[in-house]
């Protein structure tokens, strides 16, 4: 049976791929932080590419299908292909979460709480992990129990279902943009200082 054929699969494959190139390569084992380190930033690739993949392609996309009288409207994104994005979405977000706590503490004396209270070395890092947690926030708070009513996950009425819209959208915009400096902040902190 060929592994690419399912997701299941194609994710165990892409791991022993990394392990076999780690073992070439001498790296006869992975300590801890740098295991968490690389599953922070596998997980943190899944839950950041579906945001931008929401605000760039999907809402613009389910826009114009609604706007176009003659086409085939946006059923088929919010029955099949919505609630699988935002299944991936809101767990890449614990688990970019998880690992980057658990990353920074083993990265430093006084663990994670070093960067959420901005310990000397530690203030670009922990600007990028506030950032992060205000963002996982609005994945389980805002964005997802909104996007429940609006694909019909829960009843709501039309009142609900258009005050969720503008509460999911803007939560998600929110994210986008804090995103950008998060971002900056942990490969800033990993390069030793802001990348410019």
């Amino acid at each position: 049976m060929n592994p690419l054929k399912s997701i299941p699969g194609t994710i165990a494959t892409g791991f022993i791929l990394a392990i076999i190139i780690m073992l070439a390569m001498g790296g006869g084992a992975l300590n801890t932080l740098s295991l968490e380190v690389w599953l922070h930033v596998l997980s943190g690739v899944v839950w950041i590419g579906l945001l931008y993949y929401f605000n760039f392609v999907q809402v613009p996309g389910v826009g114009a299908a609604l706007a176009d009288s003659d086409g085939p409207g946006p059923a088929a994104i919010n029955k099949y292909v919505a609630p699988r994005a935002l299944l991936w979405f809101r767990w890449g977000a614990v688990a970019t979460w998880v690992t980057g706590v658990g990353a920074l503490q083993n990265l430093a004396p006084g663990g994670a709480m070093s960067a959420f209270t901005f310990a000397e070395g530690f203030q670009i890092i922990g600007v990028g992990a506030w950032l992060g947690t205000i963002m996982l926030f609005n994945v389980w708070v805002f964005i997802w129990p909104n996007q429940k009513k609006i694909l019909g996950i829960v009843d709501a009425s039309a009142e609900q279902i258009a005050a969720a819209k503008g509460v999911a959208l803007m939560a998600s915009r929110t994210n986008t943009v804090l995103s950008i400096p998060m971002l900056m902040s942990m490969v800033g902190y990993g390069h030793g200082g802001f990348p410019f």
